[in-house]
């Protein structure tokens, strides 16, 4: 009884960090929607960016390519790629300038071999496990009063947690890397530079979030686990 109880108790944790979650979201998709709609000045669309400051930074074999959603922007160090989002590749918007030149700034961490960028991309298997495997290995060893099913399930949803942890770094650096170019080389000047800016700070607030996600549930199983064994 005291388990579940804590279960439900502990679930109070979360409450402020959803919020936190949510208003992230709701920022990134405004400032997307608002400087979606500004054209930058010089007519470059997001794939001519990205393409720019690679050529910038002596990268010539990473592709860019088309990919449907919005927001959907990545770069894959496996095929050396930057994918961009139907909204960013052909758009001339400031928005896109900025979400494009992060991506291809994960592209020049990847190819001056940047540590945190490789830490991350060495614990994404385990990462998988643990987001999947982590909290019912857990929640069942507590049931079951099995200690190494709960250890198990707290090192797999701890490898979750780092991930995060270590994601911060990477996403920061890619940021400012593109903001730099940007600023330098005059892609976008002014109040189009400050729009794009705005549109990177708030995508870096999600991952700010999805930490403080992890973390909260990390300390949501501790608790429930030591109530368990005062119990």
């Amino acid at each position: 009884m005291g388990v579940y109880f804590s279960y439900y108790l502990t679930g109070f944790i979360m409450i402020p960090v959803f919020l936190f979650a949510v208003f992230c979201q709701m920022k990134v998709k405004s400032a997307f929607s608002k400087y979606s709609k500004i054209p930058n000045r010089r007519a470059m669309s997001g794939a001519d960016a990205a393409y720019k400051l690679l050529m910038l930074n002596g990268i010539t074999d990473v592709k860019i390519r088309q990919i449907p959603g919005t927001l959907t922007d990545y770069y894959d160090p496996r095929k050396k790629e930057i994918c961009l989002s139907q909204d960013v590749f052909s758009s001339h918007s400031v928005a896109a300038i900025g979400i494009a030149c992060h991506e291809a700034g994960h592209a020049c961490q990847h190819a001056l071999g940047y540590a945190p960028l490789k830490i991350r991309n060495a614990v994404i298997p385990i990462t998988r496990i643990g987001s999947f495997l982590g909290i019912p290995l857990a929640l069942i060893g507590m049931f079951i009063y099995s200690d190494p099913l709960i250890y198990a399930g707290l090192i797999l949803y701890g490898a979750v947690a780092f991930f995060q942890l270590i994601t911060l770094p990477v996403e920061f650096n890619a940021s400012s890397r593109a903001l730099k170019t940007i600023e330098q080389n005059g892609f976008l000047e002014g109040e189009e530079y400050a729009g794009a800016k705005k549109v990177l700070t708030a995508a870096a607030l999600t991952y700010v979030a999805a930490l403080a996600s992890a973390l909260a549930t990390l300390l949501r199983l501790f608790l429930i686990l030591n109530r368990g064994n005062r119990n």
